[in-house]
This record gives structure tokens, sequence and C-alpha cells, in this order.
């Protein structure tokens, strides 16, 4: 089955590269579903419990390479072929407003074809030194995706950034690689898992923490985040979407994956991971609260809901080291739904904030207001998509995030002391982040789609055709589906969870996490639809009332869209209380006379974390290197005389070296 993805992926990027435009997108689209029907067709056969095993020859280099697909692989790659799917059929449309940039256009679909297959072979080929190499094209791809509008210096600064950070990452990979070989002589997978069972505990735990660092910096951990705040609202809209949605997941998935092959104290592993989970929750949703770019914001979600994944696996490692198969089911279940739901709710949240950028041409939240009005559906999908995100039932991040807090409220019982604690403390800032989530989406959607108008647009604001709604409506149904039917999803899961239980069936704790979420559905389904009947017998009625009158302006015959609340504005107390924890910069006009000329007050927030991890060590580097700006003072003389220097340094190392060598003969022969 590798030799026909790879072939159609060849096949197509070099019919991207010939045709006229118009079908550069149809072609993208038919390598991206071809691949997708292959590979999903290995993924089922996969989670059912038969592992994909195939020998592909690399060539002279690579030789034979080992390419597996087991349950974990199998459950990945269908999320991610859904989400690769539906961000071409939106990106196609989307693109179709920059006919001006026809080689840019190919770039993208040529990089669009071929990140999906880097993507495949990160979760199918076992070969370490093939998997570095893949891994690197993704970077590559990922790049080319993100510097689309190039002629912007922003989008440049931002892709040069990940480009740079996704390298460090590599480097903590190569690292642990390098290390097993040299101590196996073996590039396969497997060996990793061989040398862990004879290597003491000690090295096992600097081994993951090596590949650990590697994988959470492409995922997204705090503090290995810097680079997605930039990345996501300098990319097109599809491209953001599949960024969060399943290029960030494949540090979900090394983690994952190194689970499995290094055997270590999964207690001490569990304890890290949660504590740096939590944190990365917190952190991510408390700035997200802050952003005024909408994109941004949703940026700093996905650290947000990378940190709640980061708690599945943490408890379910907890679970692992005390033998404990609930809570482990609990944990690892719930991460890796959460994994799926936040593919598909971010995923749609980015399509969404698509359309309303080349509608409106900004991202600015205090611009933007009353779109509800022009853009009802889109309201609709993204209202839908922010309550996901925020865990409230019946839709789909209230399983993933139920089953984590059942695991969690599980754990308290534990007969470790600091295992109850953590759980506790584990609680408290998941149902926080929550909280914060919550306030931060009902000022998101409030402000952009509900109240008047804050500003003039471009040319007149309309709803999309629905060549351009499709894709998001499929996310929608999906989205419903986790909610309205949990157990079907969860039964799936069970296989990859079982990868790390060994157990195969649903345990008798996960029949009651399904009974539970079953019952909360169908209430809160029944609910709404008691609402939609009351709603419509409302408005039934009040259509056979004729009369109509103004409604009472309280005062303000002239209503002026600055007295609605900003986006800056609804958050004050929030930002009042986080400010000692944030780094906010803030501008505002002082009123300095009787009558004051109009009052303009601007915050700026910035992470905290990038000004002491990232920006202080290159100001001090900066700084350091001013001190031999005098070696480039722009005189002729000198670089000659530079030049003869080296050459004297060429000349005389070697004849010193040889000179030593001598004299130390001569001492060994006295």
């Amino acid at each position: 089955m590798t030799l026909p993805i790879l072939s159609l992926t060849l096949l197509s990027i070099v019919l991207v590269s010939l045709v006229k435009e118009v079908w550069k997108g149809y072609i993208t689209l038919f390598a991206v579903l071809g691949n997708t029907v292959l590979s999903s067709y290995i993924a089922v056969i996969a989670l059912k419990g038969h592992n994909y095993e195939e020998i592909f020859y690399g060539g002279p280099v690579f030789g034979e390479i080992p390419v597996r697909v087991d349950a974990l692989g199998a459950w990945f790659i269908l999320l991610m072929n859904f989400t690769t799917l539906t961000g071409i059929l939106y990106g196609r449309k989307y693109l179709s407003h920059y006919k001006n940039h026809p080689p840019n256009i190919t770039i993208h679909y040529s990089s669009y074809i071929a990140i999906h297959l880097t993507m495949l072979g990160i979760y199918a080929v076992q070969n370490s030194l093939v998997f570095l190499c893949v891994w690197e094209l993704m970077a590559i791809c990922s790049f080319f995706l993100i510097v689309f509008e190039h002629e912007k210096v922003k989008t440049i600064k931002a892709g040069i950034n990940f480009l740079v950070q996704a390298h460090i990452g590599i480097v903590f990979l190569m690292l642990g690689f390098i290390y097993v070989h040299a101590h196996t002589g073996s590039f396969d997978f497997a060996a990793i898992n061989l040398y862990s069972v004879t290597a003491g505990n000690a090295v096992n735990f600097i081994l993951f923490l090596c590949f650990f660092i590697g994988f959470a910096t492409k995922a997204g951990f705090v503090p290995f985040h810097t680079w997605l705040p930039y990345a996501h609202p300098a990319a097109p809209a599809h491209v953001s979407g599949m960024m969060s949605g399943v290029i960030i997941k494949l540090g979900i998935f090394g983690i994952l994956k190194m689970l499995l092959l290094i055997k270590g104290n999964y207690l001490l592993l569990g304890y890290i991971i949660l504590i740096l989970s939590v944190i990365s929750g917190l952190y991510g949703v408390m700035l997200a609260i802050v952003q005024h770019n909408v994109k941004k914001l949703l940026a700093y979600h996905s650290i947000e809901n990378i940190g709640i994944i980061g708690i599945g696996i943490g408890l379910g490692c907890i679970g692992l080291g005390l033998n404990n198969s609930g809570l482990a089911f609990a944990g690892f279940a719930g991460a890796l739904l959460h994994t799926l739901n936040h593919s598909l709710f971010k995923s749609l949240l980015f399509y969404v904030s698509g359309t309303v950028y080349q509608a409106t041409h900004t991202m600015n939240i205090e611009k933007l207001g009353g779109l509800i009005k022009k853009m009802p559906q889109s309201a609709t999908l993204f209202l839908v998509a922010s309550m996901a995100i925020c865990g409230l039932p019946p839709f789909n991040g209230f399983i993933s995030e139920f089953l984590i807090f059942s695991g969690l409220f599980h754990g308290i019982n534990s007969s470790y002391m600091s295992s109850s604690l953590l759980m506790i403390f584990s609680i408290v800032g998941l149902v926080t982040i929550g909280g914060l989530a919550i306030l931060c989406f009902t000022k998101a959607f409030g402000i952009i789609f509900l109240g008047t108008q804050r500003s003039v647009y471009p040319h007149p604001v309309q709803e999309v055709e629905f060549s351009s709604l499709f894709p998001k409506y499929m996310v929608v149904i999906l989205i419903v589906l986790i909610g309205v039917v949990p157990q079907f999803f969860l039964g799936i899961i069970s296989t990859p969870v079982s990868l790390f239980t060994g157990e195969i069936a649903i345990n008798t704790q996960g029949m009651e996490f399904i009974s539970i979420l079953q019952s909360v559905s169908v209430a809160v389904w029944g609910f709404i639809l008691l609402t939609l009947i009351l709603f419509g017998i409302r408005k039934w009625i009040s259509s056979k009332i004729i009369a109509t009158s103004p409604t009472w302006g309280c005062g303000y015959v002239a209503p002026n869209p600055k007295l609605q609340y900003t986006a800056n504005s609804f958050v004050r107390s929030y930002r009042k209380l986080a400010k000692p924890l944030l780094m906010i910069n803030k501008k505002e006009t002082e009123i300095k006379s009787v009558f004051p000329e109009p009052v303009h007050v601007h915050t700026n927030p910035y992470d905290k974390i990038e000004a002491i991890f990232i920006d202080l060590p290159i100001k001090n580097l900066k700084r350091f290197m001013q001190r031999f700006r005098f070696l480039q003072n722009g005189n002729p003389q000198f670089y000659i005389l530079y030049g003869v220097i080296f050459i004297l340094l060429a000349i005389g190392i070697p004849l010193l070296a040889d000179a030593v060598n001598y004299i130390t003969g001569l001492l060994k022969q006295m």
C-alpha cells in the first residue's frame, strides 16, 4: 500500500506544477482524497486489532524500511485524514481570492499534498533515520504553508520563528535516536523498546525526557509553545485549522508512542506530564482571553487544549503506575478522544474565522460586530464550535473532558497522598480552564457576531456560498454525533487504549462512564428540543400580532456603536485580576482639559514566558556580539590583515603540532 500512496503523491505534485491554476485545487483534492481512502482502509484494519506491516525498500541509503500501523497510529491517521480533507475542501474556496499569486498557489498546493504524505509517514514509519527525514520534510512543508503571503513581513518572521523552533525540537529527537542506535546498532523503533527493558529507570527517564522535549515543542506545551501564536495567525485559515487540528497532534502521537516503547517509572512520568499540562492549559487560556486578534486567540486555545490532552496522558500514566485500570482507561481514552474533538472544533473555528476575515478584511475583534445579521450560518457554526471547545453538553468536548474529570475524581481515592493531592490540584486547574474558556468565547462570539457593526468594511458583508459552508457542516455533524452517541467512539478508542492498559474490552469503570455520558447527552438534547418547540410556538403566536413599535432606547435617541462593550472592556475585571501573571502593555490618552479630545486606550498583551526565555537571551546575545562590531569596520586594509592572519594560522598550527609531537617523542626516548 505504501507504493500506491507514494506514487499518487508524487504524480499529483508534478501535475500541480504543470496544469493551469483553475485545475490545481482539483488535483490537490483528488490526491488528498485518494490518499485518505487508501490510508483509512489500513487504519480501519488496524483498529480491528490486525496491525498492518510492510517492508518498503528505500534505496541504497535507507535499505529496507519497516512500515507498521498499529491501533494508535490508525486512530491518528483517521482523525488526520478527516481534518486534512475538510481543510482542502474549504481551502480551495478560500484560495480563490488569491488569483494574483499563481506561484504561491503552486507551492502551496504542492506543500499541502506533501505534508499529508509526511504525516502518514510519521504515523507508519518504524525506522528512526527515515522518521527524522520525514519529520524534517514535514517541518519544511509546514513552513511553505505558513508563508503563503510572504510579501508580509510578519508572515516571514512567523515562518522563520516556526522553522527555527521546529529544528530545536528535531535536535532533541536526534539525540534520543542517536543514543539508542549507539547502544543497539539498530534504527528500528523496536530497538528502543528492547533497550529500555535492560536500561535502568534513570536512563529511561532521561531518554524519555529527551524525546518528550522534542515532541512537546511540536505539540505546543508550555514553555515550548512560543512559535504557535505567531504561526497560526500568519497562515491561511485552512492551514491554521490543519496545523491546530492535526500537525501539533504529531507531538501528542510521539509522546504516546514513546510511552509505549520506553518502559520507565510511569508514576513519576505521570506526575511530570500532569503538572506541566495543567500549567499549559491555564497559561494558554489566560493569554487567550486578552487577545484582540481572533486567530491569535484561537492559537492560545490550542495551547490550552494541548494541556487538557496532556492531563489525560498524565492521568493515564499515573493509572499505569498505580496498576489502576480504571484510572488508566479514563486518562488515555479522554486524551485520545479529546485529540479528535480538538481537531474538529478548532478547525471549524479557524475555518469560520477565515470566512470572517475575507468578508471584513480584519481579524481585530474590536473592529467587528453584528455579523450574525449578515452571516447567520457562519455565526451558528462558530457558536456550536465555541460551546464544544468550552466542554458544554451535548457536544463532543464535554464527552472527553467528562472522561478526564471522572478519572481525576476516581484518582482522589489513591492510597498515595501525593497522588490524591495532585488529583485535587488538577481538578481545580481543569475547572478553572473550563470557566476561563467560557469567558473567552463569550467575549469572542458576543463581540464578533452580536451587537451592531463597529467599523466600515471594504465591501458589503454577506453569507458565503454553500461550497464554503459544506466542509464546515461536515465537521459540525461529527461534533454532534460524538456528543449523541459517545459509546460508539469510545468503543473504537478501546483498541488503542488497550495498548497501554492491556485490556481490549471496556472495563466496568468504562461502562459506567459511558452510561453517565449517554444520560447527560440525552437529557441536554431533550432540553434543546423543548426550547426549540417553545421558541417555535412563541414565534407562531407573535406572528399574529400586527401592531409594532420601536424598542425604548433608554433615553438614547441616536444609538452609537461605541456604546457597546468592546473586547477590551468585556474582560477588564479579569485583566486586572490576572495582571500580575500576564504582561500587558497599556497605552492611553490622558485627559488634560475641561473639554478633552477623544480618548484612546490600547492594550497589547505579550507572552511573559517568551519575554523571559527567548527575548531576554537573544537580547543578551546581541549585546555580547555588539562588542565585536569593530572587526567589521569597512576598512579593506583590516580585511586583508584578517586574511593574512588566517593564512598564518593555517600554516602555523600544523607546524606547531608537529613540533610538539617531535619534542614529545624526544622526551619519551630520554
